[in-house]
């Protein structure tokens, strides 16, 4: 038995809502948000996936590559900037990140 297109999508549409949900619901917490983002970065890649399964063309596949080489420089790049706030701050709460001259 072979699963649809169809079921793959909703599958990547709900990670991506998943997702959305994660940054609009929990904006006091940063470590969240960076998790958020990176889910919806993977459901990207897995729409790109999926698709380049589907029609046969291996493209999506190493667009996939590239987007998990980003998100995972993001990641890095965002922990750094936190453990610099964290440091200066002692808090990585967001409420707390307003900048003041």
């Amino acid at each position: 038995m072979e699963i649809g297109l169809f079921k793959y999508l909703v599958i990547a549409i709900s990670l991506l809502c998943i997702s959305f949900l994660g940054i609009i619901m929990n904006r006091t917490n940063i470590i969240i948000i960076f998790i958020s983002i990176e889910l919806m970065l993977l459901s990207i890649n897995f729409n790109f996936i999926i698709y380049s399964r589907f029609l046969d063309d291996i493209l999506g596949q190493t667009y996939s590559l590239f987007f998990l080489t980003i998100g995972a420089a993001e990641s890095a790049i965002g922990l750094g900037l936190l453990v610099a706030f964290y440091r200066i701050r002692k808090n990585i709460a967001v409420h707390n990140a307003l900048i003041k001259f």
